[in-house]
């Protein structure tokens, strides 16, 4: 294991790109294969990439937050004591590696914002502590969490058809999450990965020769907070106001314990956001002290600003010319009843890696789908669900979800790619298990 994953780093440090280069060939791709493939013109395929670059916009600010805030909160006096704490648990870097996997795998089943984030920040904590494990394989390990997000409590297919009105509820109803998240098949690949997962990582990890530690004092963050020369004037007496700082908090505990009281575990993203941001805001104490984390923060978001509206172009490409309904409807015409989930998978991971989006490609995806699935008398659930773990499944080589760790880590896509292949081959056969012969 050790050769095959040296192996793998080497041709992934030698060949893998920049994440924005990645990303503009495959814009490349992606114009050509429409030219190929469908009806669309060459002026047809760039208007569909100008239409599309800023449809996920919103969605792009929400990730600079999550990332921004997490890093917050994660900067915070008190929360760092309890990070610390929970990492001074590994004693070892084989037990780092474990530990680090085991609690990404849980942040990311509840929630895959609040997994991302948190995964990244709690590596980094780790690594402090136990200074000689891999710094490449503890982020990889906080990133492979991220497999299960889609069959987790945040999925956001199986949570989209449980809802009244959903779009495609002419065709399929309201499924329950019974039927989903807690049917035996999702349910036997999360446990698998629980308990495969954290063993492949530690397996993986390089002989001590080979090993890339980091130094814990380069892992610090460094908020330096301007003393105002005169604290005197109303100005300095409110950005080192620590009541300001716990009124604007109680603002938002006050919302968020009224949201959960009406709307039970509605764990979205932007609630996710807006726990990091107040209990930022809380912990850090004085607003100088919380803007200044901002502006420690905001350091690690230009990834995803630029990269974001490129990925937004190549969806648009994908599915105004047909593509994505092309890719789709071939691996249809393959299936049977009995390998049509197993396809329905297949087809989602390919797709997934043009559009990295899980509403998107849903909503891409679902009409062939479900059609083909009536046809062939395959349950619905079942292949909403392989088209949600597919969009999972591809995540774990497509850097567009690893841009928010890695800016938490300052490291580069090529970095942790090598480990994540194996994460990426381990985690299909598992979930190709589960859709086959449950």
């Amino acid at each position: 294991m050790k050769l095959l994953t040296r192996w793998s780093n080497t041709i992934m440090e030698r060949y893998l790109p920049d994440p924005y280069i990645f990303v503009a060939i495959l814009t490349l791709v992606v114009y050509l294969l429409g030219l190929g493939l469908t009806d669309s013109g060459p002026l047809d395929m760039v208007v569909h990439w100008g239409d599309g670059f800023w449809g996920l916009l919103a969605f792009t600010m929400q990730m600079v937050i999550v990332l921004v805030a997490g890093h917050v909160l994660a900067s915070s006096p008190l929360f760092k004591r309890l990070l610390s704490s929970l990492a001074g648990l590994a004693k070892s870097p084989g037990s780092a590696i474990i530990l680090v996997t085991v609690v990404s795998l849980i942040a990311c089943w509840i929630n895959w914002g609040f997994g991302l984030v948190i995964g990244a920040l709690f590596a980094k904590e780790i690594a402090k502590k136990v200074p000689a494990v891999d710094y490449r394989l503890l982020i990889a390990s906080a990133y492979s969490g991220f497999i299960i997000w889609h069959g987790g409590l945040g999925g956001s297919i199986p949570l989209s058809i449980a809802t009244d009105n959903h779009p495609f509820a002419g065709i399929m109803g309201v499924v329950p999450t019974s039927e989903t998240i807690f049917s035996t098949y999702n349910l036997f690949i999360i446990a698998i990965l629980f308990i495969t997962l954290p063993i492949l990582n530690r397996f993986m990890m390089p002989k001590p020769e080979d090993t890339v530690s980091v130094d814990p004092k380069l892992l610090e963050d460094k908020i330096e907070v301007e003393e105002a020369e005169d604290t005197t004037t109303p100005a300095a007496r409110l950005e080192n106001s620590v009541v300001l700082s716990m009124l604007i908090g109680a603002l938002g505990v006050v919302y968020l314990v009224q949201h959960f009281a009406g709307k039970g575990f509605d764990l979205n993203l932007n609630i996710v956001n807006l726990i990091f941001f107040i209990l930022g805001i809380i912990f850090h104490g004085t607003p100088k002290r919380f803007l200044a984390a901002v502006a420690n923060a905001v350091r690690t978001s230009g990834g995803i600003i630029i990269q974001f509206p490129f990925y937004a172009g190549i969806m648009g490409m994908m599915v105004a010319s047909g593509l994505a309904g092309v890719m789709s409807e071939w691996f249809v015409s393959i299936s049977t009843e009995a390998t049509f989930p197993l396809f329905t998978f297949y087809a989602a991971g390919l797709v997934n890696f043009f559009v990295p989006s899980g509403g998107g490609q849903w909503a891409v995806q679902a009409p062939i789908m479900l059609d083909a699935a009536q046809t062939l008398g395959v349950s619905y659930s079942k292949t909403a669900m392989a088209i949600a773990w597919g969009d999972a499944w591809t995540n774990m080589i497509q850097p567009f979800w690893a841009l928010p760790a890695l800016a938490i880590a300052g490291l580069r896509a090529k970095d942790i790619m090598g480990y994540c292949v194996f994460v990426l081959v381990l985690s299909g056969i598992v979930v190709s298990i589960g859709l086959f012969f449950f």
